[in-house]
């Protein structure tokens, strides 16, 4: 039996490119937490060290804006735009 391939929240953040360096995006997910959707249950974190995994939703506010993304890929570095936005698929809001 093999286990998921996770990683950290705030490491995942930052290589996506959604935060300029990880001390800012472990700051954002302690202080205004984000919302966590797996196997269809939803959940809020507000631990960087939270573990994510390819087909995790993960919604979070910054300023007035709120995105929901879904993750498609957890990198294995902070590399160029073109690759970060490879690592996830934004999704539509139901309105």
């Amino acid at each position: 039996m093999s286990e998921a391939v996770t990683l950290r929240i705030d490491v995942w953040l930052w290589r996506a490119r959604f935060f300029k360096t990880r001390t800012l995006s472990g700051a954002h997910v302690r202080k205004s937490g984000i919302r966590l959707s797996r196997n269809g249950q939803t959940r809020r974190v507000d631990k960087p060290g939270t573990a994510i995994c390819v087909g995790d939703i993960v919604t979070l506010a910054r300023g007035a804006h709120i995105t929901t993304i879904e993750v498609l890929d957890l990198g294995i570095r902070r590399g160029p735009p073109e690759e970060a936005a490879a690592l996830y698929r934004t999704l539509e809001a139901d309105r």
